[in-house]
């Protein structure tokens, strides 16, 4: 059997790192047995044609996507075409949107055939030799379809116990190359599972209360498989990699104990830190740490069921800084019963802790409480128009808010920090910026090049040459290139030259001649070097 997998556009300002869901449930359609191909987007462009040719020349006999509500519209289109495409093909999605809103997605998209519902890898085992056989589907926990019209959801699956017995992620099966020219750190997961409560959020329903880890020695091979396969950095992506001391300093000690050196960053929780775990976190390569804050003022931390207190985030805040780590928060704004004031102590607050902060906007998505019991709290949603609940703007109101209060809340604090950017990329125009102020304005620039190189397909598009630019005196392929691209997008010709120059020098891209001129293209696998810019826009571009 063949499996197309779809990875899905996604926005930049998102940070599209290498799809580790996606890579997983390729992994298990690999282990029970299918030939898989993952069909991706998210660093190339989407058409209907580019979809049609890639499923011609695979011949799938099933396809799948995984998405999140931000790019659920999109990625169930991708589906539905497909389905146009080759009717024959057993269609499927996955994850943490259709898992929460399953019937409405089989109603709505009659081009998908069956809903993966939470955790998918042990569903798919079971799943994929009954995929022709839709009477046996009854049998398979953990999914749902529609059976004459009539809804069915089978019995629900019980969380995997044993992730060491889950393959790696099928990282094999990307294009390498792309990911490594966008340059955001590959994201792990060390454990699965979070036992607290809080309503604005679905992992407790989606992946079990029950906390689940990996034995540490795997971790490790993996983050070293991860880094040999020409990745610098790595996000450790658990949102409770902290919360258990012991596991947490072996992986460290893991780390250290091989001697890998290497750059990392994880999420963590202000109420399970402790200062030595952080500077062994710091001794093994960690500079970075994030943590949910969510508010500044404790009335709404209660509310939300957030299990902290404003002393555990001026400990936590203080812990990272005093071990050497980075440290941002992330706070939101719009929650329920949010007033002005609130807001206010929530910025008061920020400002206090002396760190890295940023504002998202609460996105109620299906599977929290927040949108299961909305009546029981001051919020009223504004709309399921599900392509802005990307945390960027206001979709809610409160008795005290409309949301362009809630907007105009953040927008003062953006201009603060657009005005230190505007200020930025001035002294880097005038030559009077340094270190890694520098950096991060040429990181971003960088970054959006980068982007629109993959997102448009601009190195295919642009990248067939007949014999008439390769004669003597011709410009170097790379100049050429350089030219075409940029006279399309208005984009800076000096530092795209640049970059697809370092491109080709890492083994990201290349050109082959042919009878007829050559064609450039990315490779699959780059070479294991890194250009001067790579760990710095990992970390800061953008």
């Amino acid at each position: 059997m063949r499996v197309a997998v779809i990875c899905p556009p996604y926005p930049l300002e998102e940070s599209p790192a290498p799809p580790l869901g996606v890579c997983y449930v390729a992994a298990a359609f690999e282990t029970a047995g299918a030939e898989v191909k993952i069909v991706d987007y998210l660093v190339s462009r989407y058409t209907r044609e580019k979809l049609k040719a890639q499923l011609d020349f695979f011949q799938p006999d099933a396809l799948g996507s995984t998405s999140v509500t931000l790019n659920f519209p999109g990625a169930a289109e991708i589906v539905q075409e497909a389905k146009e495409l080759r009717p024959s093909l057993v269609t499927m999605m996955g994850g943490p949107h259709v898992s929460f809103d399953a019937e409405n997605t089989l109603r709505r998209y009659p081009g998908i055939d069956l809903i993966v519902i939470g955790e998918g890898e042990a569903t798919i085992r079971e799943l994929t030799p009954l995929l022709p056989d839709r009477r046996a589907w009854r049998r398979v926990k953990g999914i749902a379809y529609l059976e004459d019209g009539r809804y069915v959801q089978t019995e629900p699956r019980e969380p995997i116990q044993d992730l060491d017995s889950l393959p790696l992620p099928a990282r094999h099966l990307l294009n390498v190359s792309r990911y490594q020219a966008l340059g955001f750190p590959v994201s792990i997961i060390t454990g699965r599972g979070c036992p607290y409560p809080c309503i604005f959020c679905q992992g407790r329903r989606m992946v079990g209360k029950q906390v689940r880890y990996r034995d540490p020695v795997k971790v490790v091979d993996e983050i070293e498989a991860i880094l040999a396969s020409g990745f610098p950095r790595i996000n450790v992506a658990d949102d409770l990699f902290v919360s258990q001391k012991e596991r947490t300093r072996a992986v460290c000690q893991e780390i250290l104990d091989r001697g890998i050196q290497f750059g990392w960053s994880a999420f963590a929780r202000v109420n399970t830190v402790d200062l030595e775990t952080l500077k062994l976190m710091r001794r093994a390569g960690c500079d970075a740490i994030s943590y949910g804050l969510e508010s500044g003022n404790q009335e709404m931390l209660n509310r939300l069921r957030k299990g902290i207190t404003l002393d555990m985030v001026r400990r936590a805040t203080g812990m990272a800084k005093e071990a050497g780590l980075i440290c941002h928060g992330s706070f939101m704004v719009g929650l329920p019963g949010e007033t002005w004031q609130t807001m206010q102590d929530t910025e008061d607050f920020a400002e206090s802790l002396g760190i890295l902060y940023g504002y998202h906007f609460l996105a109620p998505f299906p599977g929290t409480t927040v949108r299961e019991e909305v009546g029981n709290y001051d919020l009223e949603i504004l709309t399921d128009d599900w392509t802005r609940y990307d945390a960027n703007s206001a979709i809610v109101r409160t008795s005290a808010l409309s949301p362009e209060d809630i907007e105009r809340f953040v927008a003062g604090y953006m201009k603060r920090t657009d005005l230190l950017w505007e200020e930025m990329v001035r002294d880097y125009h005038a030559g009077t910026i340094t270190g890694d102020a520098g950096l991060r304005v040429l990181g971003k620039y960088r970054m959006e090049i980068t982007f629109r190189l993959l997102n448009e397909d601009l190195i295919e598009r642009f990248g067939q040459f007949s014999n008439g630019n390769l004669g003597p005196g011709a410009k170097p392929p790379e100049s050429v290139l350089a030219e075409r691209i940029t006279t399309f997008t208005g984009q800076d010709r000096e530092m795209t030259a640049s970059m697809i120059k370092e491109f080709k020098g890492r083994g990201c891209i290349d050109y082959r001649k042919n009878g007829d001129g050559l064609t450039w293209f990315w490779t699959h696998s780059p070479k294991q070097t890194f250009g001067p810019f790579s760990l710095t826009q990992a970390r800061l571009g953008g």
